[in-house]
């Protein structure tokens, strides 16, 4: 194996060396070297290892190249493919990019090119050659073959994007600002694609600086100051051909920012401010504002205010939105005390980062005076605390439990006067001193805190304040120990000494309370064992028990609470007698009474209730009884709604019939207007617009309803001797609204000797005018009413 390893290299590199030595050969001229070639061609075929043959390649190139952008009119040759093999009749064919179309081959196996071409679009095509016999036999292989498109400089520099850039005002020099790149299609191995950056002087070359090669602009200044220019452009040209004269050229323009920094100091606007200030104003709101000018911008704008330390009490300064001092009041003014305030304030600035001395140094005005007069006004009393709490025994009547006491704050010093503002109140107070005291007695048990407001007003009707006042009721022992106990029964077979209940006790008072139990009366039957500790028990003393015995048992508890001063009571506890099991459950008992007596509280609270049922119950029946007297009053007193129809029997008048509605005469009469009083003349009524001059005595009209007053009418026509009969009744109204010519009647003829008072008629209005004026009478002659 290893023999034949040796054998197939050494026959490798023979026929390499072969190779190289006849296409050099082919290339001089050296028919020898080609004899020699076929010669060791035909022992290789000869030898008896035919798997180690290798063919070797025939094919001579020679560098293939096209310049770019070259104009072909006419195809133009750029080579020959050649091959080592002799051969009469030969033929070429190609394959690949462009083959045929932008590359062609003749016979002889000259390469053509057919049009221009364009680097930038392809830098290289990729083509395969065979040669053929004249029997269009192949004779040589496929050979691999490159046309490399050579470069020129027909593209120029681009700028793939506009730049900006920006760097802080007094930067150190070399700070790098920004970055251009350009771009050029061209081959950036030769020099129609190396780009060399300068700054042209059409921009602004004062403070800025590139490199040429990596095109970056640096700062070549520190004394950038944006106060002074805030924004520089610069040009940038970008050339190729290593910036040599000859290349193409482009330029772009760059905005570079000065951004800001703190480097000025905040300066007053003014060297003095003087403010007016109400005495009345509140605290920690402001009162005025201290202008500054700073050059920087807000956010570097820093400014630090020193106020004196004696009035740093009374005042504040706080940065407003746009970092100026705002004048804040931290304690209230009092003119009275003192009317005025000056004082100095200095300003600083937060120069941290700064590494030379502020551009304004020497004319920053860094102190101001500050003047603050302090204006006078009236002002409420003003109360020696904010709130008053005192302290009150409950149960007594206390005089002088405190005082409340406020001022006039303001040069006048007015009285004051105080009032309590609830009404109830159990408290009252002095509205000269102040000095509170009790209307009644407190007590704990029902309202332990009483609250109310104390008004305290300038004399006689000035301002006024408030102030709250707290009255804390303090606890005695006024109230006696109530007894707590569950139900207690005795069963008939309890032994003696048996505990038939446990005893324990309340009570309303706020104090510590140490109960003792023991019986009121003496007991046959039950005893109390009292353990100390608030707690007795209840035992059976002396037996035997029956349901059968109609007496009830109960026993009389005297409970102590041990307070000052004692308190004590005395409570009936009643105990049922029970039938009872071995285990002592009761399965039998007779009802009785567990606790006899009621409460005070209680009966009061029942009287209450009773007392207010009796007095709802008269009122309910003193209203029936009023609705039922104005029921009867309006039967008695029926009134009548017919018509009363008007005939006018001399005829002629617009409106010849008219109806009238009695309700308005007895409207007329009920509401008084229609009585005639000789000291008394009311207004007239609706319908009183013309009255007559009196003649003779006036009668009231009517009281009462209108039939009563028709048939008294009616009794003083049929005695009138001189007046028309009553047999109808007529009424005689003007003869149509709409008529000039007034009543037709014939009743103006008759005589007037009636001593009838018709004057009333006069208030009933137009329609009974020429009635008023037929029927009317000179004097009052009497009055009377119905």
């Amino acid at each position: 194996m290893m023999a034949w390893l040796q054998l197939w290299s050494t026959g490798l590199t023979a026929i390499m060396a072969l190779s190289f030595s006849l296409a050099a050969a082919e290339d001089s001229g050296l028919p020898a070297m080609a004899a020699q070639q076929r010669g060791l061609v035909e022992i290789v075929k000869k030898e008896n290892h035919p798997v180690l043959f290798r063919q070797k390649r025939e094919w001579i190139w020679n560098s293939l190249y096209v310049e770019e952008e070259k104009p072909a009119p006419i195809a133009y040759k750029i080579g020959q493919l050649k091959s080592s093999q002799k051969v009469e009749v030969k033929s070429f064919r190609i394959e690949g990019e462009g083959a045929n179309t932008i590359f062609t081959v003749d016979r002889k196996g000259d390469l053509f090119v057919t049009r221009s071409l364009d680097r930038e679009e392809k830098n290289a095509y990729h083509l395969t050659a065979r040669m053929y016999d004249g029997n269009n036999q192949l004779i040589e292989d496929s050979g691999d073959f490159v046309v490399q498109v050579t470069d020129i400089n027909d593209n120029t520099p681009v700028f793939p994007r506009p730049y900006n850039g920006s760097i802080m005002e007094r930067s150190m020099i070399g700070t790098k600002v920004v970055e251009v790149r350009a771009t050029d299609a061209d081959d950036p191995t030769t020099a129609n694609g190396e780009l060399r950056y300068s700054l042209t002087p059409s921009g602004d070359l004062s403070a800025f600086e590139i490199d040429s090669i990596s095109g970056v602009i640096s700062c070549k200044t520190n004394t950038l100051d944006r106060e002074t220019k805030g924004q520089y452009i610069v040009v940038v040209k970008a050339q190729d051909m290593r910036g040599m004269a000859s290349g193409s050229t482009s330029t772009t323009s760059v905005t570079i920012t000065i951004t800001d920094i703190n480097d000025n100091i905040a300066s007053f606007t003014r060297k003095t401010y003087e403010l007016h200030v109400r005495e009345d104003r509140k605290t920690n709101e402001k009162i005025g504002t201290l202008e500054l000018e700073d050059r920087d911008q807000i956010q570097n704008k820093e400014p630090i205010f020193v106020i004196p330390s004696e009035n740093s009490k009374v005042f504040n300064i706080e940065l407003s939105p746009n970092k100026d001092g705002n004048l804040m009041l931290k304690q209230a003014l009092d003119y009275e005390t003192t009317p005025s305030y000056s004082f100095i304030i200095q300003v600083k600035e937060n120069l941290r980062n700064l590494r030379f001395p502020a551009d304004n140094v020497n004319s920053a005005v860094t102190s101001a005076q500050v003047i603050i007069k302090v204006l006078d006004v009236d002002e409420a009393p003003v109360f020696s605390q904010p709130i008053y709490t005192f302290t009150v025994v409950e149960e007594r009547v206390v005089t002088n439990i405190g005082a409340v006491t406020a001022r006039d704050p303001d040069k006048a010093n007015k009285s004051i006067r105080y009032s309590i503002l609830d009404k109830d109140c159990p408290i009252s107070i002095n509205p000269l001193t102040g000095q509170l005291s009790t209307l009644r007695t407190l007590d704990r048990e029902l309202e332990a805190t009483h609250m109310f407001q104390v008004k305290a007003q300038e004399e006689p009707n000035g301002l006024e304040s408030f102030v709250k006042v707290n009255i804390i009721v303090q606890d005695i022992n006024d109230n006696k120990p109530e007894l707590t106990v569950d139900e207690i029964f005795v069963c008939e077979n309890d032994p003696t000494n048996t505990v038939i209940g446990t005893l324990r006790a309340t009570d309303k008072d706020d104090q510590p309370a140490s109960f003792t139990f023991s019986l009121a009366s003496e007991s046959s039957n039950f005893s109390i064992r009292d353990y100390g500790n608030s707690t007795a028990d209840v035992m059976v003393k002396q037996g035997p028990f029956s349901l059968d015995d109609p007496k009830d048992y109960s026993v009389d508890v005297r409970i102590s609470d041990g307070g000052r001063p004692i308190q004590t009571s005395i409570t009936k506890l009643a105990i049922k007698s029970c039938r009872c099991d071995a285990r002592r459950i009761p399965t039998q008992c007779k009802a009785g009474a567990r606790r006899m007596g009621v409460s005070v509280h209680a009966l009061i609270a029942i009287l209450l209730c009773i007392l207010t049922i009796l007095v709802i119950v008269i009122l309910f029946v003193m209203r029936k009884r009023y609705q039922k007297d104005s029921l009867a009053s309006m039967k008695n007193s029926g009134e009548i709604h017919e018509q009363l129809v008007t005939y006018d029997e001399e005829g002629g008048g617009e409106m010849d019939t008219n109806g009238y509605d009695v309700s308005i005469l007895t409207s007329a009469c009920n509401d008084g207007s229609l009585l005639r009083h000789p000291e008394h003349h009311p207004h007239p009524s609706l319908y009183a617009m013309v009255q007559k001059s009196q003649h003779h005595a006036q009668p009231t009209a009517c009281k009462g309803d209108m039939a009563v007053m028709i048939e008294v009418k009616k009794d003083e026509a049929d005695h009138d001797r001189d007046g028309f009969p009553y047999d109808t009744l007529h009424i005689y109204g003007y003869e149509g609204p709409e008529s000039l010519a007034g009543s037709l009647s014939s009743l103006e003829s008759s005589s007037t000797g009636s001593n009838l008072d018709y004057d009333f008629l006069n208030d009933w209005g137009p329609r009974f005018r020429t009635l008023a004026e037929l029927y009317g009478v000179d004097a009052p002659d009497y009055y009377h009413q119905y």
